[in-house]
């Protein structure tokens, strides 16, 4: 498998190695990257099969693919999410001076794409790029309350959620959507609470949620109040810079 993944590597480096060569033919490829024609050809059909790479049918030679394009186009869509959020995220700790968090999708999980650590001394810290399964706290509950339910039902299918907990987490997700926000206590790390709000982006997609984390010891009803109308707002002011429709 890492042999395989090596030598995938050399012929992606070789295809971009010249700016005024875009197009080459294996027989090249194999001299290039000194690999045996037949296993050029093999890796070849793989990666045309994830449009990794094309061939161009007029010439029969090869190319790099869309599919790079795309997954360039999307980290720097989350990148420019992070660059717009992390000033609110900023204001938002000072202001509550919590740890704050933005998670983004990904398939069945979560991913904690940035994070301002609260200025107190004692804070919670989850790091970044931790993956966390959709039904765990408060940030995944509030963007599956925020997807189409048949989305949701294929999410809890792939991480065998059984009937009875899906028809209490829908539930709980109806009462999320709802409000606009959610609450979890101690569902990923004991002692801690998190208050959460979507993150909506143009045609009224989510694309993440904002989240506060807190030691529980720390919550009073006043304070909720206080943390629940904050996230909510700077959740809605992210969304909106992101293009929400209202």
């Amino acid at each position: 498998m890492v042999q395989s993944i090596d030598r995938a590597m050399k012929i992606m480096q070789l295809l971009t190695s010249d700016q005024s060569k875009t197009c080459w033919p294996i027989s090249e490829i194999a001299d290039r990257t000194e690999l045996p024609l037949s296993t050029v050809h093999r890796l070849i059909s793989s990666l045309i099969r994830y449009e990794l790479v094309t061939q161009v049918p007029e010439t029969k030679q090869y190319r790099i693919g869309n599919k790079w394009m795309e997954i360039g186009l999307k980290m720097l869509e989350n990148l420019d999410f992070r660059v717009i959020a992390r000033s609110y995220m900023e204001q938002l700790s000072l202001e509550v001076e919590e740890s704050i968090y933005l998670n983004i999708p990904n398939h069945t999980d979560s991913i904690i794409i940035e994070r301002v650590d609260s200025p107190l001394k004692v804070r919670i810290i989850d790091n970044l790029g931790e993956r966390i399964p959709l039904t765990i706290g408060a940030a995944n509950k509030t963007i599956l309350a925020s997807m189409p339910k048949e989305e949701v039902m294929r999410i809890l299918n792939q991480l065998q959620v059984n009937a009875m907990t899906s028809n209490k987490l829908f539930d709980q997700l109806g009462e999320i959507s709802r409000l606009g926000y959610a609450i979890s206590y101690g569902e990923k790390t004991e002692g801690t609470a998190s208050i959460a709000a979507p993150i909506i982006g143009y045609h009224n997609q989510i694309i993440g949620a904002l989240s506060i984390g807190i030691l529980s010891y720390n919550i009073t009803d006043n304070r909720l109040t206080h943390l629940i109308e904050r996230v909510k707002y700077t959740a809605e002011q992210i969304s909106t810079r992101l293009g929400k429709m209202n």
